[in-house]
């Protein structure tokens, strides 16, 4: 059995804004919420009663924003936890016993976009979950469509999934794009060749609205719109999701000897998109 959604704290704005949201994605799942904080554990050499004085605090921290979570969703279940196993291992851990791992991003502003942290990158990359990721923007409500970055040729069929039960339980829709990086020689204008683009989008529609058709025949009170953009994908899902409420984006689970990678795209789209990120794990 699952903990629901749990959600990594550590007394900033950004995990307070990871915090609310979880609150009201838990209000739409009908399930509940598992706060947990994370720190290196002690070495054996301090005394107990001083690491026990140190993790007060931080389970003060916990509880204060469980009563929080509690007074403004009344009846939502609110859980918590002190992990003692590190930052990493503790997150990941507590990540793949729920049903979705939410983490905070510190936002830099302007173009810059926002940072997602070592230490969230590197769980995002190891958890078998999917992991939202929030900015501090200071409104979590639920409101917009939902955009999804897929693959018109390997479409995921757990991301594609994630998204429209996403946007089924917000009563929304979804915008699927899929983006063409066309190679070099294209971008040398007509000047220097012929402009392969007219001929190049219309095939990959085709193939979307076919990757789409049971989707939107299960999920039939969700409209769905199909966008091929051409372009750097990363940029162009940012740019393609400045409206939405969620931004949906794969993560292949193959793990290399240097450990779990997120992706070009969806490290692009984590650090740039101001609105929460949803990274789904797929074969």
């Amino acid at each position: 059995m699952t903990q629901g959604i749990v959600v990594g704290i550590d007394g900033t704005g950004q995990a307070q804004a990871a915090a609310e949201w979880a609150a009201e994605e838990a209000v739409l799942r009908g399930t509940g919420v598992h706060l947990v904080h994370a720190h290196e554990p002690w070495p054996d050499s301090v005394d107990h009663w001083v690491a026990q004085e140190s993790e007060a605090p931080e389970e003060d921290l916990l509880a204060r924003t469980a009563d929080a979570l509690r007074a403004g969703h009344p009846g939502l279940s609110v859980t918590t936890r002190l992990l003692l196993s590190g930052p990493v291992p503790g997150l990941v851990a507590a990540g793949d016993e729920g049903d979705l791992l939410v983490l905070g991003s510190r936002a830099l502003g302007g173009v810059a976009g926002y940072v997602v942290g070592s230490v969230g990158l590197t769980v995002a990359g190891l958890v078998e979950r999917p992991v939202v990721l929030v900015r501090a923007l200071g409104d979590t409500s639920p409101r917009g469509s939902v955009t999804v970055g897929v693959d018109a040729q390997q479409p995921a069929d757990t991301v594609l999934e994630f998204a429209f039960e996403e946007a089924a339980r917000r009563r929304t829709g979804v915008n699927v794009v899929h983006t063409q990086q066309l190679p070099f020689y294209a971008t040398l204008g007509p000047a220097m060749v012929p402009d392969i683009r007219p001929t190049v989008a219309p095939e990959i529609e085709r193939a979307l609205e076919d990757v789409l058709e049971p989707w939107r025949a299960k999920f039939s009170d969700v409209t769905a719109t199909a966008r091929v953009l051409i372009g750097s994908a990363g940029p162009e899902l940012v740019r393609a999701a400045e409206d939405a409420a969620l931004v949906v984006v794969g993560r292949r689970t193959r793990r290399s000897v240097l450990g779990a990678h997120i992706g070009s795209v969806a490290h692009a789209v984590l650090h740039h998109s101001r609105a929460p990120v949803a990274l789904v794990p797929h074969d």
